[in-house]
């Protein structure tokens, strides 16, 4: 990645999570003006590893995206310290940013997932038991957020709470929202009232 390539790179993630120059640099303890000089004049050149790794950080995304290297042969992948529900859902507003995950390059390519589209969340809750159980970890494909015939199992958020759900397309348009736990009853919502985070690809799970 070269600098024009790390400049536009911060700059689409403020965009995307609507955040200015100035704010942005009293992140990583700047002059307001600082990181607008950078993007929008080149000075300095590079941003500063510490620098860089607090802006990654502050995002979610991996060094990587904004030009660091790729740690020990693996490709990091964005973790965020937030649980998407297996049960009633969670509000978004404590998520927070954990140390990335690190997944291997054959792995990501065997499930066709782009690093820059994956996330890594925790699961909370019971609803999704026995597929997914409380504390496990679940790879998100954000490049896929369209249910298709078949149905899948997708992060979603409802009425402003993240949570994992079986999703199936329903008759007459919207989705049916289904738990694998047979003591939560399934939901319809209708078009609009469910946003589709990404499909789960891949899950984690400790034996301890």
């Amino acid at each position: 990645m070269d600098e024009a390539d790390q400049r536009a790179a911060l700059e689409a993630l403020m965009a995307q999570h609507g955040i200015g120059f100035a704010e942005l640099s009293r992140v990583i303890g700047r002059n307001p003006a600082y990181l607008q000089q950078y993007v929008r004049r080149g000075s300095p050149r590079t941003l500063a590893e510490g620098d860089r790794h607090r802006l990654a950080a502050f995002f979610g995304v991996p060094d990587a995206q904004l030009g660091g290297p790729h740690a020990s042969g693996l490709i990091e992948i964005a973790r965020l310290d937030v649980g998407a529900s297996a049960g009633p859902g969670r509000l978004p507003d404590a998520e927070a940013v954990r140390r990335p995950g690190e997944l291997s390059p054959a792995l990501l390519r065997q499930l066709g997932v782009r690093p820059e589209a994956a996330s890594m969340i925790r699961v909370e809750g019971d609803s999704m038991e026995p597929l997914l159980s409380n504390g496990d970890e679940i790879l998100v494909d954000r490049d896929r957020a369209e249910v298709r015939a078949r149905g899948g199992i997708f992060v979603i958020r409802v009425d402003g709470a993240l949570m994992v759900k079986r999703l199936r397309p329903a008759l007459g348009g919207g989705v049916d929202v289904v738990s694998e736990n047979p003591a939560y009853p399934p939901r319809h919502c209708k078009p609009g009232d469910v946003e589709v985070i990404g499909r789960v690809t891949w899950m984690s799970r400790s034996l301890v």
